[in-house]
């Protein structure tokens, strides 16, 4: 009986609007369900949105590490590491109208760990053998943050850019900016261009195929 290898963990860290989302769907293109699986950070918020109003909704601060379920989400991990398949419950972006699917994840060879606090989980951070940094100049990350809780989570301008100057901008400086020097490879996204990040992740997807896959 061969013994079994111990997946390759990636960690993608990056604040609102950096182009993380852009950046996974890209680099996941270049693996197979079997390859690779993705456990994010988002998925263990802990539910809070259907209390509330419309005012504390906009007042709570979801840019905090206490908001997430870390327990849950470290022993996640720990499973997928031990080759179980583990079941969660989606994040609906705190859409109380919404009805979250159940999303089975099933171990593999890559596991993705991806969110803002990924970094600052110390316990976390120690199990990644390659961190990926994604960042974005402040006026492009803010356009592309407004863009989407405007049109995709329907947030008013004012709301939107409270919570971008009292949440957003304070927790990256606070809890992800500090550890970008310990980064195996830090991205700049400032483009529209996605041939941009096409190339690098296909490049990074090579050098993981030599490492972890052949």
């Amino acid at each position: 009986m061969t013994e079994r290898i111990k997946p390759f963990i990636i960690g993608i860290a990056g604040g609102s609007g950096s182009g993380k989302t852009f950046f996974l769907k890209c680099f996941l293109e270049h693996f197979t369900n079997d390859e690779v699986c993705l456990v994010s950070q988002d998925d263990y918020y802990f539910p809070v949105a259907h209390n509330m109003t419309k005012e504390e909704n906009k007042l709570y601060n979801f840019d905090l590490p206490d908001t997430i379920d870390y327990s849950h989400f470290k022993d996640d991990i720990s499973k997928l590491l031990n080759n179980e398949v583990i079941y969660k419950k989606e994040y609906t972006f705190n859409n109380a109208h919404a009805v979250p699917k159940i999303l089975e994840i099933k171990p593999a060879p890559i596991l993705i760990v991806e969110g803002l606090f990924i970094l600052h989980f110390r316990e976390i951070a120690e199990l990644l053998d390659m961190k990926i940094y994604i960042e974005a100049d402040h006026d492009i990350a803010l356009q592309r943050r407004l863009k989407r809780d405007l049109v995709e989570r329907g947030y008013s301008h004012d709301d939107a850019m409270y919570k971008w100057i009292n949440h957003v901008v304070p927790a990256y400086k606070e809890f992800l900016l500090p550890y970008k020097h310990e980064s195996d490879k830090v991205i700049t996204n400032n483009n529209h261009v996605a041939d941009d990040i096409i190339c690098v992740t296909e490049a990074i997807s090579k050098e993981l195929r030599a490492k972890v896959l052949s």
